[in-house]
């Protein structure tokens, strides 16, 4: 096993790494910026090292200060958590020629899995459903854009190959439109992302967001922890996440996540992983590949009773699977609310001294969380502060205890969109099961 484990990253996640280390017998190192010396991780971590000042580019994002934290700490492995440098195959490639074992897939596979075109035409030729689309990218051949365009059929999608998080892409619905929205969006690529690369995919009216959570060992073995729905999302950003995807016929379920497993038996894919799609009218469509842990892998752990963060440094300690697909049972159902320091209704960052933190309890209740009384929450991060997360032998058990969670969550002296929430979980559509990946956005406009 791992001797010591460099933590790089910050709040609810570094703290969750942190959990499954200590249960490992792994020693830690928490690094952080000078504005997150009072985070919870960096209390309870065996050593802290500050790697900069607040802005996430001369801290988070400071590859040669994270790894010379790792070379003064003798730390051995590196996890990088998700969001800032998690999917960034420079960054793994560069804790791995240091000497460090990086807690996550491969640089190959990152940058194979990072560019949406590289990634479609992977994820075809290993049986995994995809999209129709430009099978490539687009070309400064405008008829040739036009001939694509008009086979795929209107409404499409213009996307660029290194965009993620909703960015860079762009919606088209007549011929005359088409060329401009190219040029846009590969302008706007360049300057995100510093690609211009960009195609073109079939714009699905109302889909579904369902993803596919995946283990695999990099030496043959993977499986497959059933699925999540993700469609209650506001600007392609994820509010409420819940497990299993309520309403699909389980033998459609059950292709397709087999057919995840098999892509990752032939990329060699090492590590946890999940493989999202769209689903509509009983189909799914690969959109895209997160080679990391996600922001909602609670819910899986939740239904599989597999931690999934352990099971990720096992795999880089260089141990086979230890679980076959046969040891996964799916049981009973789970949510997932993200508790953001924000305006409940602008949206807007709140950020600020939490004065009293006080978090849900009860059977079934899991709160995933840096907080606590007198913490500030700084102004230069991402405003999620908490993760209330509950599982019951049903849909409706799970939702009536998120719903009781919710009313007990008190977090006082800074705004936060738990009013939101509380509304969600009591809106009958979404009580019902299988709301599109819309919804939010028009309840949000009533």
């Amino acid at each position: 096993m791992l001797k010591k484990v460099v933590i790089a990253n910050r709040g609810e996640i570094a703290l969750r790494i942190l959990r499954a280390c200590k249960e490992l017998g792994i020693k830690t190192v928490a690094v952080h910026s000078a504005a997150d010396r009072d985070l919870m991780h960096v209390r309870l971590a065996d050593e802290a090292v500050c790697i900069g000042p607040a802005p996430s580019p001369q801290s988070y994002l400071n590859i040669p200060a994270i790894i010379s934290a790792a070379e003064v700490t003798d730390a051995v492995a590196i996890h990088p958590g998700y969001g800032f440098l998690a999917e960034n195959a420079d960054f793994a490639e560069q804790v791995e020629k240091s000497g460090f074992t990086f807690i996550g897939p491969t640089a190959d596979i990152i940058r194979l899995m990072g560019d949406k075109v590289s990634a479609i035409k992977a994820m075809k030729e290993a049986g995994v459903p995809t999209v129709p689309g430009s099978d490539g990218p687009i070309t400064d051949d405008a008829e040739r854009t036009q001939e694509i365009a008009r086979k795929i059929g209107y409404p499409v999608i213009i996307k660029a190959a290194a965009g993620g998080g909703g960015r860079g892409m762009r919606v088209v619905h007549s011929e005359a439109a088409l060329l401009n929205a190219v040029y846009i969006t590969q302008s706007e690529a360049k300057a995100a992302f510093g690609d211009d690369t960009v195609y073109i995919e079939k714009f699905l009216e109302n889909p579904r967001h369902v993803e596919i959570q995946v283990l695999a060992d990099g030496q043959g073995n993977a499986i497959h922890l059933g699925d999540r729905d993700c469609s209650l999302q506001r600007r392609h950003q994820k509010v409420l996440e819940e497990a299993p995807a309520p309403g699909i016929p389980d033998d459609i379920r059950n292709e397709v996540a087999m057919s995840c497993v098999n892509a990752c038996k032939k990329i060699n894919y090492r590590g946890a992983g999940t493989f999202e799609f769209l689903y509509e009218n009983g189909q799914f469509f690969f959109i895209e590949m997160n080679t990391r842990i996600q922001v909602e892998h609670p819910v899986s752990e939740m239904v599989t009773k597999v931690d999934l963060i352990k099971e990720q440094l096992k795999v880089a300690a260089g141990e086979k699977l230890s679980l076959t697909q046969d040891d996964i049972v799916i049981e009973g159902h789970a949510f997932e609310c993200r508790i953001n320091a924000e305006d409940p209704k602008t949206f807007m960052p709140c950020p600020g001294k939490v004065s009293h933190y006080h978090a849900p309890g009860g059977l079934g209740v899991r709160v995933d969380s840096h907080l606590y009384s007198g913490y500030t929450v700084p102004p230069n991060y991402d405003s999620m502060i908490a993760k209330v997360i509950t599982w019951g032998e049903n849909r409706e058990v799970a939702l009536n205890r998120m719903r009781n969670a919710l009313d007990e969550l008190i977090v006082d002296g800074i705004r936060t969109n738990q009013e939101l929430h509380r509304d969600l979980v009591r809106d009958s559509a979404f009580r019902e099961g299988g709301i599109s990946i819309h919804y939010l956005e028009k309840k949000l406009k009533l």
